[in-house]
C-alpha cells in the first residue's frame, strides 16, 4: 500500500503571529516613547526647565517632593490616554489590550531600570505606573469594544429615511447601494 502524503496544515487566519505581534509590541513601544518625549519636551519649555533624556527614561525625575515630578506624572497620565488611541489603531482587538499594555509597560520598567541601574524606589512612579496601567487597560479596552461593535456599512448612505411610517413616498434604503424604492402598504390578514 502506498504511502500518503503528508498534510500540510496552514494556520488559520486569526492564529497566532509572532513577528506580526512583535512588531505591533517595538510600534507601540517607539510610539510610547515618541509621545511622552513630545509631551516632556513641550512641559520642559513651557516651564522653563531643561530638558534632558533624565526626565523621560529615569525614574528619579518622578519625585513627590517638587513640581517637577509631579508634573511628569501628569504628563505620563496623558501619554497614557494618547497610548489608548494608538492601542486601538494598532491592534484594534480588546482581548489584546490588557496583554499589550502590560507587556508596554513592563519593558518600561526595563528600560527605566537599565538607564538608573536600579529598580525604581520611589512611591509616586510606582503609583503612576498602576494608574497608567489601569487606565490603559480600562480605556483601551472600552474603546477597542466600542470599535469592534460599531456597525458594519455595507454602500448605503445611511439609515432608510421613511421606513416604519406607512409612507409610499420614494425613500432610500440603508446599505443598499443608493437606489430609489418605493414603500408599499401591507395588507392585513382579511384584506385581498
Amino acid at each position: 500500500m502506498p504511502k500518503r502524503p503528508r498534510r500540510i496544515r496552514r494556520p488559520a487566519a486569526n492564529s497566532f503571529q509572532p513577528l506580526q505581534t512583535f512588531l505591533q509590541i517595538l510600534a507601540l513601544q517607539g510610539l510610547y516613547y515618541a509621545i511622552a518625549t513630545a509631551l516632556i519636551l513641550f512641559s520642559a519649555l513651557v516651564a522653563g526647565h531643561s530638558f534632558s533624556l533624565d526626565l523621560v527614561f529615569s525614574s528619579r525625575s518622578v519625585q513627590a517632593d517638587n513640581a517637577v515630578g509631579w508634573t511628569l506624572g501628569i504628563v505620563w497620565l496623558l501619554c497614557s490616554v494618547f497610548m489608548v488611541v494608538a492601542q486601538v489603531l494598532v491592534h484594534a482587538r480588546s482581548k489584546l489590550v490588557l496583554d499589550f499594555s502590560l507587556t508596554l509597560h513592563f519593558l518600561h520598567l526595563v528600560i527605566i531600570s537599565l538607564y538608573d541601574h536600579e529598580i525604581p524606589w520611589s512611591w509616586l512612579w510606582w503609583g503612576l505606573q498602576a494608574t497608567s496601567t489601569t487606565l490603559m487597560v480600562s480605556v483601551g479596552t472600552w474603546a477597542c469594544r466600542w470599535r469592534e461593535l460599531r456597525p458594519i456599512p455595507f454602500g448605503g448612505n445611511g439609515p432608510a429615511r421613511g421606513v416604519g411610517e406607512g409612507s409610499s413616498s420614494n425613500t432610500r434604503g440603508a446599505g443598499d447601494g443608493g437606489g430609489n424604492y418605493e414603500m408599499v402598504q401591507m395588507k392585513g390578514d382579511g384584506e385581498v
